[in-house]
């Protein structure tokens, strides 16, 4: 997802938890962002992919990063 962001011109961060989900804070324009939810609900190649859930959330960021898994 960290590449695909910032192929699309995204800020904000991913991370994989421990639950085996995947956790992101995604800033950019609407078609961008929606770009990488598309993307998101295939994932990469290896990936099962159960579902997307998306929540409006705050932040600014400088770029994208993969933070550590929590």
């Amino acid at each position: 997802m960290a590449q695909a962001a910032q192929r699309l011109g995204l800020t904000g961060w991913v991370r994989n938890r421990h639950d085996g989900s995947v956790e992101a804070m995604v800033a950019g324009s609407t078609e961008s962002v929606e770009q990488l939810v598309a993307w998101a609900r295939q994932g990469p190649p290896s990936a099962i992919v159960d579902g997307v859930d998306m929540q409006p959330g705050e932040g600014v960021f400088d770029s994208f990063d993969q933070r550590p898994s929590a």
